[in-house]
């Protein structure tokens, strides 16, 4: 009998194995966010992972991980026995708390970021930037304005980053506050103001002025909130 060497590398069929699971959990994941994003699953809704399975045409096992993500999102919640809802859309007064927490936050970071941030996180920064101004927001399904969204909440995370607070950081990436906002409606015409804002911010922290980036911060806050209480539905 061959003896098996346990320093070998493993064979191509189990290497690939893995990036492929991943790629499928990750198509699965996206397609089932974006059912909550647009309302397919309407909010307060159960989630089944056989109906979903079969709908995606998929097992069970890419489904249940991708719900999994969607609670750490706080697209959905898990009750025992009781299996996964996705959670309620919110409410005008939960806004106003999400944009108060925000305001607690947000702006101590960005001036936190202004005095810390290395130079490799302020090129993460500049990057963003420009790359949320290649791919304007649309307005409509998901699908259209989902690269946007991702982009937003990662310019803001990275922001949190370079305060060089892991307790912060891990409190503002917790809100999810891009998700639940943009699952309430994309406010039509917020791509252009949100991209000028962000400018602000970025020109502040490059210019290592911790007082500059937090009125920024601050001001862009305030701006998003308001464009959300003007919005029809949300106000």
């Amino acid at each position: 009998m061959p003896s098996h060497d346990p320093t070998a590398s493993p064979s191509p069929a189990v290497s690939s194995a893995k990036p492929q699971r991943q790629a499928l959990t990750d198509s699965v994941y996206e397609a089932i966010k974006a059912m909550v994003m647009d309302h397919e699953i309407v909010p307060g809704a159960r989630v089944g992972i056989e109906s979903l399975s079969r709908s995606l045409q998929v097992s069970p096992t890419p489904v249940r991980e991708a719900l999994a993500r969607l609670e750490s999102d706080g697209l959905l919640v898990k009750r025992s026995l009781a299996g996964y809802r996705a959670t309620e859309l919110l409410t005008p007064e939960g806004m106003e708390q999400l944009f108060e927490m925000r305001l607690l936050l947000e702006p101590r970071a960005a001036a936190l970021a202004a005095t810390y941030a290395d130079e490799a996180q302020l090129d993460t920064l500049e990057q963003l930037l420009d790359a949320m101004q290649s791919r304007p927001e649309v307005d409509g399904r998901y699908a259209a304005y989902r690269d946007f969204v991702a982009l937003d909440q990662r310019f803001h995370d990275a922001i949190a980053v370079g305060a060089a607070r892991p307790l912060l950081a891990d409190a503002i990436e917790r809100l999810h506050s891009h998700l639940h906002i943009f699952r309430l409606r994309s406010v039509p015409g917020a791509g252009e103001p949100t991209l000028a804002e962000h400018e602000r911010i970025v020109r502040a922290v490059l210019r290592r002025s911790p007082e500059r980036a937090s009125e920024a911060m601050t001001e862009h806050l305030r701006l998003s909130l308001e464009r959300q209480r003007n919005q029809e539905g949300v106000s």
